[in-house]
């Protein structure tokens, strides 16, 4: 399976030159869909090559090793269960991106900026998640770094786009600077790359714990894990929205994969405070980037603020599986890590789903500010169907899948008290705690969205002259709502296909949930905890019917018309409505001064003066502020007097050289 899935990657690669001569070709215009058709069609061979890797080996390990890279060690690449998954999870939001792409590509000005490097950053994401050694699994990290960077910019005349660039190109910078040092620790001495010989000489104690921070750091600031989030919501809505989907809901997952690789599998045995920083970065990045996104205007970066919050509900079930894998427990250590696992499946999901549904109001609006929308679900009636499935599952409610991962989660966090550290029992019924509130924070994100976007009456001529979307953009969209139904109704199937993973990695799983009885999932035990999607939507399309019969056809059919009620000033014009920043007022005056520095700035005219008042709103990130901030001060005052260096002369050059050289051969002579 490994040699048709890099043969495959490779045709990939073979699309990036392709695309440039189309795009110079005197019929340019047929480069949008023979690029995108073409990355459609390969994403799903490789979609297919994961799930035959996961179902028809069981989990079977495919390996090859390729003559490149290093000269004594050579590129090594392996399909294994945790890599079949992620192999999955990449190639099928890859592959609704292309099909998104199909018709959302042809309303881009620039498409020669885009399709060049489109299929090469769907290839780096393959080649992360099967690379199998150090030098590999970096270059692919590094390589999908700099495609996605170059995709951000595709639209280089907006200033603000350039910024976005600038910062993530920064951030991603450091955070393969972290990786970098972790497996030179994990390589140890004798140098051994491959994973295979990480495996069998992993380090212990102090330097377990150094690599652990090191992959934390270098991980999550690709995943959005605050504090290194500060790229996210800046470079998602700069993308192009299909790329914006790729960037959220796949490229966050690869992030994912590398944290649980390294963890779970190269680094041995856990000790049980490792899962103390993952519980708190997991559990405060859930509250802080749910919270950031009901701040918001721009309706791309509410989704790439929920992005943030949906990593953190992972990474939180992440530590979770830690603890319990520390302290002996693998069937809890399992239950966990299903819940994590499925969890990166169910975000894929929605949030590619969210972003094709953004993208789809922003050609037919010409902008992403919610207060210069409403009134689209009476214009674009099928995107408005589809983006409330995403909202509805992405605000964990049932009986969609981003209800069923997130109550997996907790059933787990119910199974703390097991736990024999006194750390342990405080911390994780805290960050069970964050996460119930980030669950409820993120319905009122999510009906804010939905309700000013398309609900109410347009508040701009833009709003009120939109079309529905294209054929093919709506039939990636409807797919994706369709499997977040499947996987919400029937997740037993979906829990049963991570058995392998789990098992891998644990030493333990799940009962097998397809032989229950009435489709129900029981993660614990049958008198416990259990859940039954099908049941639940039945009910609910029932009880939903009956009500519709009952209101149209057995209420009354008369009806009475009388002038709209707006404080003695009838009629209501549009800006009456609610709007965005009205709606999170109440969040944002109990979180405002601590977690946003809000400030509310009201400015009166003065007696007898016909000028409005106003009242203006400051929402700043206080991470910004007080870490990345100073840092660039002190970066841009470092760069300058450091300038001096290039006007040297010779003999001051040499003695700098000569300088170093022997504090290098003390620090040498310390250490020996």
């Amino acid at each position: 399976m490994i040699v048709q899935a890099l043969t495959a990657v490779a045709a990939l690669l073979a699309l990036s030159p392709l695309a440039i001569a189309l795009c110079a070709a005197p019929r340019g215009a047929r480069a949008t869909s023979l690029v995108y058709g073409a990355c459609l069609a390969i994403t799903l061979v490789l979609g297919a090559i994961a799930l035959f890797s996961l179902f028809g080996y069981g989990g079977a390990i495919s390996a090859v090793t390729l003559p490149l890279g290093l000269p004594w060690l050579g590129a090594h690449f392996r399909i294994d269960a945790l890599a079949a998954f992620f192999l999955f999870v990449v190639n099928l939001g890859g592959a609704a991106a292309s099909l998104f792409a199909l018709g959302y590509g042809r309303h881009d000005d620039s498409p020669q900026r885009v399709l060049p490097f489109y299929p090469v950053y769907l290839a780096a994401m393959n080649l992360v998640v099967m690379a199998d050694d150090a030098f590999t699994f970096l270059v692919s990290w590094e390589f999908m770094s700099l495609t996605s960077w170059a995709l951000v910019i595709a639209h280089h005349r907006v200033a603000e786009n350039l910024r976005a660039g600038t910062i993530y190109l920064l951030m991603a910078s450091f955070g393969t600077l972290a990786l970098l040092l972790g497996f030179g620790l994990l390589a140890g001495a004798d140098g051994g790359y491959g994973f295979d010989a990480i495996r069998a000489a992993h380090p212990a104690g102090g330097l377990a714990a150094l690599v652990l921070i090191l992959t934390l750091v270098g991980t999550g600031s690709k995943a959005g894990l605050v504090p290194l989030h500060a790229w996210l919501p800046l470079a998602h809505p700069a993308a192009p929205s299909h790329v914006s989907a790729l960037m959220s809901g796949v490229m966050t997952k690869v992030a994912v994969y590398a944290f649980v690789r390294i963890v779970f599998d190269l680094l041995g045995t856990p000790s049980w405070w490792w899962s103390l920083v993952v519980l708190a970065a997991g559990g405060i990045t859930a509250v802080m980037g749910v919270l950031y996104a009901l701040m918001q205007r721009d309706l791309k970066r509410v989704l790439a603020y929920s992005t943030i919050e949906n990593i953190g509900i992972v990474f939180a079930a992440l530590g979770l599986s830690l603890a319990f894998k520390a302290e002996g427990f693998a069937f809890a250590a399992a239950l966990a890590l299903t819940a994590g696992l499925f969890h990166v499946f169910n975000h894929s999901l929605f949030k590619c789903l969210l972003f094709f549904g953004a993208g789809s109001v922003l050609n037919a609006t010409g902008t992403r500010d919610m207060e210069q929308l409403g009134g689209l679900i009476h214009r674009m009636p099928q995107t408005a169907f589809v983006f409330l499935t995403g909202c509805v599952a992405i605000s964990a409610l049932p009986p969609l899948n981003g209800f069923v991962s997130e109550w997996l989660a907790f059933q787990a966090i119910l199974l703390s008290p097991q736990l024999p550290s006194w750390g342990l029992k405080l911390m994780v019924p805290a960050v069970g705690a964050l996460l119930a509130l980030s669950a409820a924070l993120a319905g009122a994100c999510f009906v804010r969205a939905f309700g000013i976007c398309f609900l109410g009456r347009a508040r701009s001529p833009a709003a009120s002259g939109a079309q529905e979307t294209d054929g093919r953009s709506l039939t990636a969209m409807y797919v994706l709502a369709a499997l977040c139904l499947i996987a919400g109704i029937l997740p037993g199937p979906f829990i049963d296909a991570l058995a392998p993973v789990v098992q891998s990695l644990t030493g333990g799983r799940m009962p097998i949930q397809t032989g229950v009885e009435w489709l129900s999932i029981v993660p614990i035990a049958e008198g416990r905890s259990s859940y039954n999607g099908l049941l639940v939507f039945v009910f609910m399309a029932a009880s939903g019917a009956m009500a519709a019969f009952a209101i149209h056809r057995l209420g009354s059919s008369k009806l009475r018309r009388g002038t709209a009620w707006g404080c003695g000033y009838p009629p209501a014009g549009p800006l009456a409505q609610y709007s965005a920043d009205s709606f999170a007022q109440p969040i944002r005056r109990v979180f405002g001064s601590v977690v946003f520095g809000a400030r509310e700035l009201g400015k009166m005219p003065p007696p007898g003066s016909t000028a409005p008042a106003r009242l203006t709103v400051e929402v700043r990130d206080p991470i910004w502020d007080t870490l990345y901030a100073p840092l660039t001060v002190a970066v841009a005052f470092a760069a300058e007097h450091l300038n001096r260096l290039q006007f040297l002369t010779i003999r001051s050059y040499l003695s700098l050289v000569f300088a170093a050289l022997v504090l290098l051969l003390l620090v040498l002579a310390i250490w020996l």
